[in-house]
């Protein structure tokens, strides 16, 4: 009876030959007990050989040396040797494919020095690139960092002469920003923001585009920092000086002529875009003369200059159609007047017996006074002439100067901008922006004096 497991003696009747075990016929069998350490040294070979098969090297094993030959006899060590010495001629054959790879890669890492050295270049290339185009980034960008070292981009963007003066300004109006609550625009951009609005009169589209914010954020800006400046920056630079520092300071053209003038005063216009009607109420309180109608086609403002060529006073805008005299009268220009003092002009603005009546004198200079059609005490002689043209070059220089520093001044100004924000004061936003305009350019170097 077939008892159910493998038999691996030949001449058994149980024996079932097979193909992955090719077992030497021995005709000098031993008994069982004595093969049963090379039945497991043969179960190690037929692993083996079968592992060899499947990888297909095991053909030669299984065909044998020659066809109709019985293999020779041989030790089950023998067997067992070649066996391994198969397998380990196949991890040789294994590490011989290997080795050209590993020459391939160590003859890249070996280049690996000479590669080094080209990144080193190109790395020292592309960070001189990276920095050159960081620096014309940051000179095109609208930043702090792109106005300390160019004193050009300050007066073209600002008006102002260096950016010392600008540092100067916002650390005036520092304090009082901190309230603003805006996450885009730094306190630095919003004071940049309004003084481009103010010396360019850039529209509020174009700044948003720069600046990279919404229209209207760009108007509340220039509002709330135009009302900054005016309660902090104004009083600041545009006061009335006494009269010891205005004879300190006298120029040498005026020292001679009029030892005792205070302002020279005159006024201008700037156009409106469009009726307003806002401006009814400020008539009422500034009458217009006879034979003039109320019309809203322009602003008009006193402007007081000091000998020194600083502007000392600016008034409200009141309409165009108002007189010289009901401006000057109801701005509170003549309670800046102490008596004794002298009000220069070179034109006739009506206002000899306003100012009189202060204790003061109102002179009109040169030719001017002969047309006026009143009697005005002014200098007589050789040099009247020349007097006239330098008391009129001072003023019209000071007030173009003003305009083309910031052109915003020259208009037409903008319905939002000439509407009265408060009414305490009867200011509108452009009335304070001419206001700070005035204190901007009482800052710059430039302001001309009298020679």
């Amino acid at each position: 009876m077939p008892k159910g497991k493998q038999v691996k003696k030949p001449r058994s009747p149980d024996y079932v030959p097979s193909v992955f075990t090719p077992v030497p016929f021995f005709p000098d069998m031993k008994e069982p007990g004595a093969l049963e350490v090379p039945d497991k040294q043969e179960a190690r070979v037929e692993a083996a050989n079968a592992l060899l098969f499947l990888q297909g090297q095991g053909s030669s094993t299984v065909d044998g040396p020659s066809q109709g030959e019985r293999p020779e006899k041989e030790e089950p060590e023998a067997v067992a040797e070649k066996s391994g010495s198969s397998s380990f001629s196949t991890d040789e054959d294994d590490g011989r494919d290997e080795a050209p790879e590993r020459d391939r890669k160590k003859g890249k890492f070996a280049q690996m020095p000479d590669i080094s050295i080209n990144f080193d270049d190109i790395l020292k290339a592309l960070k001189k690139e990276n920095r050159a185009l960081r620096e014309s980034v940051e000179k095109m960008s609208l930043s702090e960092s792109a106005f300390r070292n160019d004193a050009e981009k300050v007066r073209f963007y600002t008006g102002l002469p260096n950016y010392f003066v600008l540092e100067t300004v916002m650390w005036l109006l520092a304090p009082h920003m901190d309230g603003m609550k805006n996450v885009k625009l730094s306190k630095f951009q919003q004071l940049l923001l309004t003084l481009m609005r103010l010396r360019l009169d850039l529209r509020n589209q174009d700044l948003a585009y720069r600046f990279g914010v919404k229209a209207g954020t760009v108007a509340r800006t220039v509002h709330r920092m135009v009302n900054i400046m005016s309660s902090t920056l104004v009083p600041t630079a545009v006061f009335w000086p006494s009269r010891a520092e205005l004879r300190k300071n006298l120029p040498a053209a005026l020292r001679a002529s009029h030892p005792d003038c205070a302002v020279i005063v005159d006024c201008f216009t700037v156009p409106l875009e469009e009726p307003a009607a806002e401006h009814e109420q400020p008539e009422a309180a500034l009458p217009c003369s006879e034979g003039t109608g109320p019309t809203y086609s322009s602003l008009k403002y006193l402007i007081g200059v000091a000998p020194q060529g600083v502007v000392t006073f600016v008034s409200r805008g009141a309409p165009g159609s108002v007189s010289d005299k009901s401006l000057a009268e109801g701005c509170g220009f003549l309670c800046k007047l102490l008596p004794g003092d002298v009000v220069l002009s070179c034109r006739d603005l009506d206002i000899a017996d306003s100012v009189a009546a202060r204790g003061a004198l109102f002179t009109i200079t040169g030719a001017c006074k002969a047309g006026a059609g009143r009697t005005s005490e002014g200098p007589t002689g050789p040099g009247a002439a020349s007097d006239t043209v330098t008391v009129q070059r001072h003023v019209e220089r000071v007030i173009t100067m003003v305009k083309q520093r910031y052109t915003m001044l020259t208009g037409p100004v903008e319905s939002p901008f000439s509407t009265a924000c408060e009414r305490t004061s009867n200011l509108s936003t452009f009335d304070k922006i001419v206001q700070v305009a005035c204190a901007l350019n009482n800052l710059c170097i430039s302001a001309a004096p009298l020679e």
